[in-house]
């Protein structure tokens, strides 16, 4: 210390002049001797305070703090209160400490079209879209209306002098043309915004009391390719907000040889139909007597969570538009019957160290020496769905990806596994992913632990061939597979993972305290330094 103390007064003695200019711009000036240090914020970061954080968290009060429960609700308001009671300025959805993340999922149960008394195939002799339709049970049509292109507009309509209230319809998905080959809408070689927008003809067909639109899909073969694995997929699929009711009536693509076969006696009315829209720019609708059975039931599933944010912004002008974001999961398993998963250690314990260490960036904050560059302290909901809430903010961040440095994660940091236990050392962290993108960051790391908490550093699980993969299963992962250097903090599993029995009792506060430290200690060196760091090794 008494080496960097010399080099500091020699400096300023030389470098007065430039100094004084210096603190003339707006540019912040060199901290003074009286600036809380590190070691004194790290401090602040006790065994006490996070044992009255995990004994809310991890309460029976909070349910074991499933995604989109009340019990993850609660957790929520207490973090965000926390945020609000350290002076953090909410950044978050409508002025509150919350990035709501939506995730959706529309799905067949069943899905059956039946013609004379046949079952066709779905995804072979038609398709519909669950997320384009309601869902209903059987419903007879024993009458068919082929109503041109379902285009209701001033400059060509379809619907013009047609009742098809309670009807069904079959129609083009296209725009038809005249003689000369403009399109009857646009009048020009161009088409209107008709040619494509199959929402707009389901939302006029729905205006108009069409009960179901049957397409004829004359690129069948490919388009039923591309809609297959949307149609088949029920995951939960990530979306800015929840779909709002778009008022569509239901709609089924039909092949072209299903479509003959339903049209049937009457394909030479359609066809003079067709040529009669091309000559005169009007439709005369044609009546197709069918004997149709069609089912759509689907399942709609949503799942709604929140992300709190607690942002500090940095204090210097050049460096405060790069951000570190710090961040935990603070859901669960929730509840299975009368059975709590309390999750204290998973992740209770990353969440009240976190909580901690943005209390420590508050507080230098608070007392006029914040970090240069601003830090995102973020509890992410949903990981336990598949790191739903970091996957959702790196969809949608609150400040640009590339002017993230890095990501610091802490998952599960407050009890010994069995290999740390059998050597009689609680004192050890698992590190993981601080050297996959960054030399600097992995150093970073070994530093701050060399000169202030020594712990044991374990490598183990940072191995490219873990079997465990624990480098791929934490939220750390969604910021690392965008390019953005990321540690994750890890006590490896135990006894209780994912277990009821993963209680509060059971939790190592002083090892938790330890842990803490360092991850303080290392995200206050990367919001300070002179340089950001390097994204220096390849993926």
């Amino acid at each position: 210390m008494k080496r960097y103390l010399s080099a500091f007064f020699g400096a300023w003695l030389f470098f007065v002049p430039a100094l004084t200019a210096q603190m003339s711009s707006d540019r912040v000036p060199e901290r003074a001797k009286d600036a809380p240090s590190p070691t004194k914020l790290a401090q602040t970061i006790t065994a006490q305070d996070m044992k009255r954080h995990l004994s809310t968290i991890a309460s029976t009060e909070f349910e074991g703090r499933e995604t989109g429960t009340d019990g993850q609700k609660k957790a929520a308001e207490y973090i965000a209160r926390y945020f609000q009671k350290l002076g953090i300025p909410a950044i978050g959805n409508d002025g509150n400490y919350f990035q709501q993340i939506n995730f959706f999922a529309e799905n067949w149960e069943n899905i059956d079209l039946e013609m004379d008394g046949t079952p066709l195939r779905h995804l072979w002799d038609y398709y519909a879209m669950p997320a384009d339709n309601e869902s209903r049970d059987w419903k007879d049509i024993d009458e068919v209306t082929f109503l041109g292109y379902g285009i209701d507009d001033p400059a060509y309509s379809d619907y013009k002098g047609t009742d098809v209230a309670g009807k069904a319809i079959l129609i083009y998905p296209d725009e038809p043309k005249d003689r000369k080959g403009n399109y009857l809408v646009s009048g020009t070689s161009n088409p209107s915004d008709w040619f494509e927008n199959l929402e707009k003809k389901l939302q006029v067909a729905k205006q108009h009391g069409v009960e179901v639109v049957f397409i004829i899909d004359n690129d069948f073969k490919q388009n039923v390719s591309n809609a297959r694995r949307e149609i088949l997929n029920r995951r939960l699929a990530m979306v800015e907000s929840l779909p709002e009711d778009r008022n569509l009536a239901n709609s089924v693509f039909l092949s072209s040889e299903v479509a003959k076969k339903m049209i049937s006696g009457e394909f030479k009315k359609v066809v003079k139909a067709r040529k009669r829209i091309q000559k005169k720019g009007k439709l005369r609708s044609v009546s197709i007597p069918v004997n149709l059975r069609l089912r759509q039931e689907k399942s709609v599933r949503s799942l709604v969570g929140e992300n709190v944010l607690g942002y500090i912004e940095g204090t210097d002008p050049e460096l405060k538009d790069e951000l570190l974001v710090i961040t935990a999961h603070y859901d669960h398993l929730g509840k299975r019957g009368e059975d709590i998963y309390f999750g204290a250690d998973d992740n209770g314990s990353g969440t009240s160290t976190v909580l901690e260490v943005a209390q420590a960036f508050a507080q230098a904050k608070s007392e006029g020496w914040g970090p240069r560059r601003s830090v995102l302290i973020m509890l992410v909901s949903g990981e336990e769905k598949g790191l739903l809430g970091s996957q959702y903010y790196v969809e949608y961040p609150i400040f640009p990806l590339e002017n993230t440095i890095a990501n610091v994660n802490v998952d599960m940091v407050g009890r010994v596994d069995p290999k740390h236990e059998e050597k009689g050392n609680s004192d050890y962290i698992y590190v993981i992913g601080s050297n996959r993108l960054s030399t600097e960051l992995h150093q970073i790391n070994e530093d701050a632990n060399a000169r202030y908490t020594q712990l044991e550093l374990d490598y183990t699980y940072n191995a490219e061939d873990d079997p465990n993969r624990y480098y791929y299963r934490s939220d750390h992962y969604n910021f690392a597979e965008r390019g953005i250097p990321a540690i994750f903090y890890f006590n490896g599993t135990h006894e209780d993972y994912h277990r009821t029995s993963d209680t509060v009792d059971k939790i190592n506060f002083e090892k938790m305290e330890k842990i803490g430290r360092l991850v303080f200690y290392t995200s206050w060196e990367l919001a300070n330094r002179d340089d950001r760091i390097k994204v220096d090794v390849r993926p």
